[in-house]
């Protein structure tokens, strides 16, 4: 790879890219993939479902307009997900969407005709009769699938990494699901869950895709799309130049630039995924440039416990390798920069609680900012005075004892 504004190590943190999705396509000579199940149309339809449920409401996006003028750009704004559900997190979104497609399609109904008072009826329940759903995850997600799983009356099994913290753990099972904590890592605890499920013939609920397995992820990706759809209508004319967003298996980001897609075409805002070091499949991915996703092995350690995977979704990989603009690895400083510019906010903007996978792509802009090691960097994704930049806080305090160290440095 060539070096030249890459790589550069800068007090605490390092940030690397490369560009790669429009080489593979130049050289594979292959049609990009179709992004019509994120349309705008399918946006308005899960959008209308997650509109049924009683504790609904758009969650912030959050205009802070001194960091913006602090960093030499226009506009940035960060969608606040901290508030979801009373979760803590933009996960839900992708659960309940998907167990209501499997009620749909166990009941021989259509999404439009499945609410949240639909789900609670006892009625509903004893059509669907016992059902036990299982998943792996590192916090949030699981946490996401126990809560739909109790609105249903049904059991949740979740599979967790050996490194999660006690208050992930104590989030899951206070909903009343299962949370066993395995000896491998979170990849190694999504092959575990699927294994158990086919074993017992439970559901799997995974929001990952794999060869053979991707339509309930596929529904999971679907289920965020509420949550673009709100940042979309709270933009009003406004237009993104720059977005940024995490992955872990990628799930979020690959629905993310679907939908830009739909809603733009290709002229749409320049497009990066963030992921930390040391479970940078998607960069690692891109970096050989051959069109193959690549996995990570290890512990994968690192305080972006949301972020902490070392395969590809299937589904994901597909979508970011042909229309991301470039991949960004980065320490976990950049992620603790992040919580504390949002926890901490400069006069005149909101404080907004962003956990460690939350915040990290403010800490990725606040570095390009303000780094003069990053200058050519800066230049190449032409981040300037006139850039408008849309993040995502996909997480509040999902740790709060993490949160509260780093938060008092």
């Amino acid at each position: 790879m060539d070096r030249a504004g890459f790589g550069h190590t800068v007090v605490e943190y390092d940030i690397e890219v490369e560009y790669v999705a429009t080489r593979y396509q130049r050289r594979a000579g292959s049609a990009r993939c179709d992004t019509g199940a994120f349309s705008v149309a399918a946006a308005q339809s899960v959008r209308s479902f997650h509109r049924g449920f009683k504790d609904y409401y758009p969650t912030p996006l959050v205009a802070l307009q001194r960091l913006a003028d602090s960093l030499g750009i226009t506009r940035l704004w960060v969608k606040d997900e901290s508030r979801r559900f009373g979760l803590d997190a933009f996960k839900v979104l992708g659960a309940s969407h998907a167990v209501g497609r499997f009620v749909g399609q166990q009941l021989g109904l259509e999404l439009e005709q499945i609410s949240f008072d639909f789900l609670r009826l006892p009625q509903t329940r004893a059509r669907l009769g016992g059902r036990v759903f299982v998943t792996a995850s590192d916090g949030n997600h699981g946490r996401a699938v126990a809560w739909a799983a109790r609105q249903l009356g049904q059991k949740a099994v979740v599979f967790l990494p050996r490194n999660v913290s006690a208050a992930r753990v104590a989030h899951i099972r206070k909903l009343g699901a299962e949370a066993r904590v395995t000896d491998g890592n979170f990849d190694e605890s999504v092959r575990l869950a699927a294994e158990t499920a086919a074993q017992h013939g439970w559901v799997l609920l995974q929001d990952t895709a794999w060869e053979g397995y991707e339509q309930v992820p596929l529904w999971v990706m679907q289920g965020y799309l509420t949550l673009f759809a709100e940042a979309i209508e709270q933009l009003g004319p406004e237009r993104p130049t720059h977005v940024l967003i995490q992955a872990g298996v990628g799930s979020l980001g690959a629905a993310l630039r679907a939908y830009l897609r739909e809603q733009y075409g290709d002229s749409g805002p320049f497009f990066a995924v963030v992921e930390p070091k040391n479970a940078a499949c998607f960069y690692q991915s891109a970096k050989t440039g051959d069109g193959a996703p690549k996995t990570v092995t290890g512990a994968l350690e690192t305080i972006m416990a949301g972020l902490a995977a070392g395969e590809p979704s299937t589904l994901a990989w597909r979508i970011l390798r042909d229309y991301s603009d470039g991949f960004f690895a980065c320490s976990d400083g950049v992620a603790a920069k992040g919580m504390q510019l949002l926890g901490r906010p400069l006069p005149g903007d909101a404080a907004v609680v962003s956990g460690e996978s939350g915040a990290v792509t403010t800490g990725v802009v606040a570095c390009l900012c303000h780094d003069a090691a990053l200058r050519g960097l800066r230049e190449k994704i032409q981040l300037n005075a006139q850039s408008k930049v849309l993040l995502f806080s996909t997480e509040g305090a999902t740790d709060p004892d993490m949160y509260r160290k780093i938060m008092s440095r």
